[in-house]
This record gives C-alpha cells, structure tokens and sequence, in this order.
C-alpha cells in the first residue's frame, strides 16, 4: 500500500511541476504494427496486451492527462503489409506508432514516416520502436521522428560479451541465427566484442536460417553437437528460439546458451525444468525488479494469464506523457521536440535518457540465468517453477556504445 501511495504522489507531484494540463482528456491513440498470426503471432500478441494493460494503468493518471488508445495492426511480420497498416494508421489519423518485431519491418517504418512527414508538413507522425534492435537506426539510418527503447544489438553484445570474457569454461562457441538484419547483427557485434576480450574462445560454427519459418531445429542441433561447441550464441526470438531450445533438450545438448530473448513467449515452457544454470539472457530487466514494477507483473500474469517480459512499454508511456506534459501539446513535432534528450526516472528500471544524438534509450542491462524459483526470486515464468535469475547489471555508461548519427534535425 506504501508503494502505491508514494507513486501516487509522485504522478500529483509532478502534473504540478509540469504545469496545466494544456490536452487534459485528450485521447492519443497509438498504431500497434506487429505480427498478430502465423508463428511469431504469440510473441506479438503478447506485446500487444502489454501496450492495452499500460495503457489503462497511465490512463488512470499520467502528468499530461491524456487517454492512450492502442489501435492494432497485424503486419504478418511483413514489411509490406507494415507499410499497408502504417497508410491505414495515418489514414484514420493516427500519430504515433509502434512496432518492435522485426528490424526488416522497422527499417520499412523509418523510410515510409521520413517520406511522410517531408510531404505532409503539420500532419507528422513518431515512430516509436520498442524492440527492433538493428544498431543501424541510430547510426547510418537515424532519423529524427524515430526514438529506440530497447538496447540496440551493439549495446547488449557489449554487455554479453563483457559477461563471458570471464567465463573460462566457455571456449568453442557457435553462432546460430535469423538470417535478417538482427541475425547480421548478432553475429557481426559478437565476433568484434569477443575477439577484443577473450580471443582465445574458438567460433566452431556460424549458421543462419529464415525467419519465423523452421519447424524443425533437429538439424542445426546434430551440426552444432559435430563442431564440438561448448556455447550457443543466438539473438533468435519467440518460435525461432521455442523450437531450437526444444530441439537442443531432445538432441541432447547440455552445453551454455548465451542469448537476448529467453524470457519471450514459448521459450521458458520449451526449457522447462532443463538447461539451470546454463541458459544466460541479457536484457533491460528481469521478472522481479522490486517495487510497484512486482505488483503490476503479478497482476498482469493473473489478469491476462500471461508473462509481462517487455518493461520498454513502460518507458514509452512513461516519456511519451511526460514530454507531453512539458510542451503541453500532443502535436508530434512538438513532443518529439522534447523527448530528444529527456533524462527521467521509470517504475521499470530505473534512470533512463533518450540520447539526443540518435534518439536510442540509454539504460542499464542485465544479464540472468535460468533457474528455480526462491523466495527471492519467486516469479513463475509460464508457470514452470523456473524464473530468469539476476546475476549481473550494467549501469548504462557500461552498456552505452557510441554513435555515428548525422541525424537531419526540423528547421
């Protein structure tokens, strides 16, 4: 009850700090862009309940005032299918949208809101990407209208690489991913951090398979056993990593997984009560942050039936009214004005920037491991009894990597 008066005061504290409530009752209505069907569909519908359940939550009482409203897209995981629902987003007058499955998908985003707000001054549009993490987009491929809430590939390769420098009993490694953008990525930004600090770690394997489209991971398995790998490294997500985990359980593989997306829809029912200390993740949180972020995870899971595993939704909502409070103002141009280098605190984990230079989410990482639920740690991932154990955090000046950004600001 403490917890819940005390972020109550805080939300009146700072509407009053940020002055009158200039779009009080406004309704903001947010474009969610992502797959809804096929294999990859679960992971999007997860995000998209995510996006609703929040939403209530900063509706009851945000500092701008404003109501969210998610309208959904499902884009099939296609980028032409995303840029249909982007046309029909903009059509019904939507401004703001969202998407993270799928740096192919983003990367169609970013080109089609730059084309349309240089032909369609006063009508633009923000591109709010939560979970497309191609380092790309906040370097050569910047753009003003888009902010990243989740750390790019570079920043959590740094971390995981970091992390494994001192883990003397990983020495052969293969590298098995999507082959998209992501996947590229992955593999680029381990080989580059890994060579620095452990050179001496064999890379025995590289394999890249389609996206969202394999069934059966048994082969890759057999061929990962045959290199003599003690490590898997992988960025795969949702089905992709469901299946091969459940693949290397059946295949009999019982070495280390280092990978980003372990706590994703299907892959803790797929490892179950197998891979303990073994199966590593590194992301921006981990199932028992402490505080208010505990309560709205436990009752999020007894609501929706479900795990709440993507805090950067938090973060949107969290600057998104913030910055709207401070220009007092909906309008993009003006928000987006703001968010570009807004420093603030979020329930979810704390300190958070919005870099001005490229617009990518400075925040801290963590690296957790899979394990058996404790007092402590006494979240039930897919109600397995096992959980995503904290072991270590890196504060973002650890996890930040530079950018190259040029980025073309309004005049």
């Amino acid at each position: 009850m403490k917890l819940v008066v005390r972020s109550i005061a805080f939300a009146t504290l700072a509407m009053c700090a940020f002055g009158a409530f200039a779009q009080k009752g406004e309704t903001v209505k947010i474009a969610y862009i992502d797959p809804l069907t096929g294999l990859l569909g679960p992971v999007g519908n997860n995000g998209l309940r995510g996006f609703q359940f929040f939403a209530e939550k900063f509706n009851k009482s945000n500092p701008a005032g404003v109501k969210f409203e998610v309208v959904a897209f499902d884009n099939k995981l296609s980028p032409a299918e995303s840029l249909n629902a982007l046309k029909a987003a903009t059509d019904q007058g939507i401004r703001y949208i969202t998407q993270g499955n799928g740096s192919g998908v983003a990367g169609a985003i970013i080109e089609a809101v730059n084309k349309h707000n240089e032909r369609n001054p006063g009508k633009e549009i923000i591109f709010l990407n939560y979970a497309a993490v191609d380092p790309d987009f906040t370097n050569s491929k910047c753009s003003y209208w888009h902010f990243r809430y989740d750390a790019d590939t570079s920043m959590k390769m740094e971390g995981l690489t970091t992390f494994m420098k001192d883990r003397t009993e990983t020495k052969k490694v293969f590298l098995l991913n999507q082959n998209y953008s992501h996947g590229h990525q992955v593999a680029k930004f381990f080989k580059e951090g890994i060579s620095r600090k452990r050179p001496d770690i064999q890379i025995v394997g590289e394999d890249l398979h389609p996206l969202g489209q394999v069934r059966d991971f048994a082969p890759y398995i057999a061929k990962i056993k045959a290199s003599g790998a003690d490590s898997i490294v992988t960025g795969n997500w949702g089905s992709d990593l469901q299946l091969f985990v459940k693949a290397a359980n059946e295949g009999g593989f019982t070495g280390n997984f280092y990978t980003y997306y372990t706590s994703v829809t299907g892959t803790p029912t797929a490892l179950g009560k197998t891979g303990e200390g073994r199966v590593f993740q590194i992301g921006n949180g981990h199932a028992r942050m402490g505080g208010e972020m505990d309560k709205w995870q436990d009752e999020y899971k007894a609501k929706l039936n479900d795990d709440f595993y993507t805090g950067q939704i938090i973060n949107i909502y969290t600057t998104l009214s913030e910055a709207m409070a401070k220009s007092k103002s909906t309008d993009p141009v003006k928000v987006a004005a703001v968010l570009s280098g807004m420093k603030t605190k979020s329930v979810f984990n704390g300190e958070i920037e919005v870099r001005k230079a490229d617009h990518q989410l400075q925040q801290a990482l963590f690296i957790t491991v899979w394990g058996k639920v404790d007092k402590k740690y006494s979240y039930s991932m897919e109600n397995t009894g096992m959980t995503m154990i904290p072991v270590k955090q890196y504060p973002n000046y650890i996890s930040s990597t530079p950018t190259s950004c040029q980025m073309k600001r309004p005049a």
